[in-house]
């Protein structure tokens, strides 16, 4: 969807925001056979992401594999749905006042704990303000800081009031940080496993395994269709694709790319591609020398070979990336920005501007990252060779990567999902002060334009604002994106999903053990 999709007036603006739709361009729709659910069967799951030090805490969620023990155990307000709307779960209903700076929460009557105890506005508060204030080391912090206050309307209604008007703030709360717990005297218990989602968690052993039930009570009609979830983490890829092959688990994430011509000879298995919002990138930590120049991380994003990471890392799955995180598919997609290239004479150019002849750099790196990111890596220090900029390739060891590194490293591998605005994929990773802000990035004018765009009911101004700020991430941000993905996922035939999924992120938006099931 380009921006022209998306321009509506303010009263058709509010018209679909009330309606509890706001609609979003994610990509062609996955097609699958058979689209009859059906109750039953187990679904063994091999992940490649998984660490020792996850928790039930949903402020410390940074890996897919707790991303998936989220949406199927606990439930959100709001739910992205496959074609890009803002959809009903926990809240049945939205609305706006005129200005957006108000939001009013409906909640559903019949929406349950797995213990028996029914929703109440006063679990959504307690659960959204544990990611917010100044203790917070919450990943989804920043992006609740427009909240003013949080407060109940009786017990089935939860109104926010934003420090100023919002357009995209409902579907802040289909984050997988923000799932619903049970209040406990205004606060919730982190370590709880009881939650208002599809199944309930027999056997958590943290980076290893993850067993869940199917709740028989789930309020939820027509979702939650296997009796069983048994979530492995298997951070090999080769092991990954032979608990596959074997028949040792059902489905994997992140199958190699170069055993997919194999793979798809095999009766039993399919490969299953979608597109999205999934980029790689390498930030460079804006405070830290030699990164805090602009003119450095200008050199080092012409020294990197785009096209070649797409070819011979990707695989051809994927298309070149342009130094900012907003897929052509999104809403307010600029293109007319000038695509990045590999140049060693502009990077050149630009190390001469920074007063060097050459530069020594380290990269941390691992598959943690992204699969082939090591490989990545090794090919991009000998394409920058030819920019006189040498850079030494440190491989860091998987368990303990986002953790260790990610977010500490001057210089290292890492990804994005994506989120299905701009505002909450800058307010998310760009914005100053962010906890997940990985180039510790601050440019003025851009904290200006994303406060502005935010509350910008025109779509023709907001088209503009979002348009410079995708400039200004490319031109002066610390991240280096060289390529945009395709989520590839490996499967038995025996697995079936509905006839449209979310394209957001990986399977289903992550959402996939409680919309698909087992033929």
């Amino acid at each position: 969807m380009t921006s022209t999709n998306w321009a509506t007036s303010r009263r058709g603006f509010m018209a679909g925001a009330a309606a509890g739709g706001l609609v979003l361009g994610m990509g062609m729709p996955a097609m699958a056979q058979d689209h009859t659910p059906k109750k039953g069967g187990t679904l063994r799951v091999g992940y490649t992401q998984g660490e020792s030090s996850d928790s039930m805490d949903p402020a410390t969620y940074s890996n897919d594999f707790m991303f998936a023990i989220s949406y199927a155990v606990f439930s959100t307000l709001v739910e992205i749905g496959p074609d890009g709307t803002a959809q009903p779960s926990l809240a049945e209903s939205w609305e706006p006042d005129a200005d957006a700076a108000s939001w009013t929460f409906r909640l559903r009557d019949d929406a349950t704990f797995s213990d028996g105890m029914k929703l109440r506005a006063v679990d959504v508060i307690s659960s959204i303000r544990h990611h917010m204030g100044d203790a917070s080391k919450s990943g989804v912090k920043s992006l609740l800081s427009q909240i003013a206050d949080i407060r109940a309307d009786g017990d089935s209604t939860v109104v926010f009031d934003l420090t100023s008007g919002s357009a995209d703030f409902p579907l802040i709360l289909n984050d997988y940080h923000l799932t619903i717990r049970k209040d406990m005297d205004g606060r919730i218990d982190a370590d709880s496993m009881i939650g208002t989602g599809g199944y309930v968690i027999e056997n958590f052993e943290p980076g290893v395994r993850a067993d869940l039930r199917r709740r028989d009570d789930y309020w939820k009609e027509g979702r939650a269709h296997f009796d069983r979830v048994v979530l492995l983490k298997v951070g090999d890829p080769a092991a990954r694709m032979n608990a596959l092959v074997t028949g040792e688990v059902d489905l994997i994430d992140r199958p190699d790319l170069k055993t997919l011509p194999l793979m798809a000879r095999n009766p039993n298995l399919r490969v299953h591609t979608q597109n999205g919002t999934l980029h790689y990138t390498m930030p460079m930590n804006t405070k830290a020398a030699p990164f805090d120049d602009a003119n450095v991380r200008m050199a080092v994003k012409y020294a990197i070979d785009r096209q070649a990471i797409v070819d011979k890392i990707l695989l051809g799955y994927g298309t070149v990336g342009n130094d900012h995180p907003i897929a052509s598919s999104m809403p307010f997609y600029n293109p007319d920005l000038e695509q990045h290239a590999y140049d060693p004479d502009k990077a050149k150019h630009f190390l001469s501007k920074a007063g060097l002849d050459g530069l020594d750099i380290t990269l941390q790196t691992s598959d943690a990252a992204f699969n082939g990111a090591v490989d990545a890596s090794v090919l991009f220090a000998e394409a920058a060779r030819a920019a006189n900029i040498n850079i030494t390739v440190d491989r860091q060891p998987d368990d303990g990567y986002w953790s260790n590194v990610w977010l500490k490293s001057p210089f290292c591998c890492s990804y994005w999902g994506g989120r299905p605005t701009p505002d909450l994929m800058f307010s998310a990773g760009y914005a100053a002060g962010a906890d997940w802000n990985d180039t510790h990035w601050e440019n003025p004018r851009f904290n200006e334009l994303l406060v502005a765009a935010r509350s910008e009911l025109d779509q023709g101004l907001r088209t503009e604002m979002y348009a410079e700020m995708q400039g200004l991430c490319q031109q002066d941000n610390g991240s280096l994106i060289p390529a945009f993905g395709q989520y590839v996922s490996a499967m038995s035939t025996k697995i079936r999903m509905p006839e449209r999924i979310s394209e957001m992120w990986d399977l289903d938006s992550v959402r996939f053990i409680e919309r698909w099931w087992m033929a």
